[in-house]
């Protein structure tokens, strides 16, 4: 169990996502007995990736397709992680201090592949949020456990999974409500999920920030909690 307080005293949302682990249904189709995953780094330590790789959309896809080659399902990873590759779009350039500090965790994975409600709740929000870099299509979902309120946000989807739904819908633990979309309506990016829990919205809508400045970590890794509390396939992940 990853801790995102400084504290380190698990919030009641932590201990009730702790305590359900094994009732989620899977987010995206995965078989520990014979699925392999690929543990990412998109840290200024992976020197294989070059600014030419993450200036071209075409060229980072293929940059993540050679790293999975045939062995592995997913490549994996993110939360919490200071990366270099946001350097790619001005969208995390504004203000004196760039946003670097990821909070959610990403599944790159092959166009299409369908996202699950891993538990029941009815759509907070939703939005094309059609900006490069940004997460193109998303669905925010709300939910009650062991009564606590949080939210999981969908990142990078398909343009048709939010055609259609409607504020307030509820989507069924287990039900396929969402796939991953092609770059030109994912943000631009490499087809993945970016999965996020986030505690209270803020009256935000459609949209809440994947990625922090690095001065705001604690805030935010307060109201964003490990993902993998529900996901639970980090442990699977091998490093690159």
């Amino acid at each position: 169990m990853v801790l995102s307080s400084s504290k380190m005293t698990p919030t009641p949302l932590q201990n009730a996502l702790y305590k359900n682990a094994g009732a989620f249904h899977n987010v995206v189709p995965f078989d520990a007995t014979r699925d392999s995953l690929l543990q990412l780094d998109f840290t200024a330590n992976n020197t294989t990736l070059t600014d030419h790789i993450l200036a071209n959309t075409d060229a980072f896809a293929k940059y993540i397709e050679q790293q999975l080659g045939t062995k592995y399902k997913y490549g994996i990873g993110g939360y919490a992680e200071h990366r270099t590759i946001y350097s790619r779009s001005s969208r995390f350039d504004k203000g004196e201090e760039p946003r670097r500090l990821h909070l959610g965790i990403d599944v790159w994975g092959p166009v299409g592949t369908p996202i699950f409600a891993p538990l029941g709740g009815y759509v907070h929000s939703f939005s094309f949020n059609d900006f490069f870099g940004d997460y193109g299509a998303t669905i925010i979902l709300h939910h009650q456990l062991e009564g606590v309120s949080f939210n999981t946000l969908y990142g990078h989807l398909s343009l048709r999974d939010i055609e259609g739904i409607q504020e307030g819908h509820y989507i069924s633990r287990g039900v396929e409500f969402a796939h991953f979309g092609p770059p030109k309506e994912n943000g631009y990016w490499p087809a993945h999920l970016h999965f996020q829990i986030v505690t209270e919205m803020y009256e935000k809508r459609g949209d809440y920030p994947g990625v922090c400045r690095y001065s705001q970590k604690e805030k935010y890794l307060e109201n964003c909690p490990d993902p993998d509390l529900i996901l639970q396939m980090m442990q699977y992940a091998v490093k690159a």
